[in-house]
């Protein structure tokens, strides 16, 4: 019993955490959309997408940072700068559920 218990726990934690993260990325996804508008682009963008390959420039990913710092409530700390970290919108969605985890553990 305390078995089955146990695992209807877990999926429902999964369950949780998938549309947690699922709504993080529909999020980057409306961000990375609107600077990709402003700038007159238009092409499909999905999460594995390098974001430089559908045209985000240096500037766009600074945009995208204080978008991501103003979406989200929270400052990105120095470290997770990095360009792997803003290499995809699936890249920035694990940085992103990361430091939003830490946040709520402190």
């Amino acid at each position: 019993m305390i078995e089955l218990l146990a695992v209807g726990i877990r999926a429902t934690w999964k369950l949780k955490m998938q549309t947690f993260n699922a709504n993080i990325q529909d999020r980057i996804l409306v961000l990375v959309k609107s600077i990709l508008e402003q700038n007159a682009i238009a092409v499909e963008v999905n999460p594995e997408s390098r974001l430089v390959d559908v045209g985000l420039t240096s500037m766009d990913m600074v945009n995208l940072m204080l978008g991501v710092e103003s979406e989200f409530d929270f400052t990105i700390p120095q470290s997770q700068i990095t360009p792997e970290n803003f290499q995809s919108v699936k890249a920035l969605e694990r940085m992103i559920g990361a430091q939003l985890k830490l946040g709520t553990a402190t």
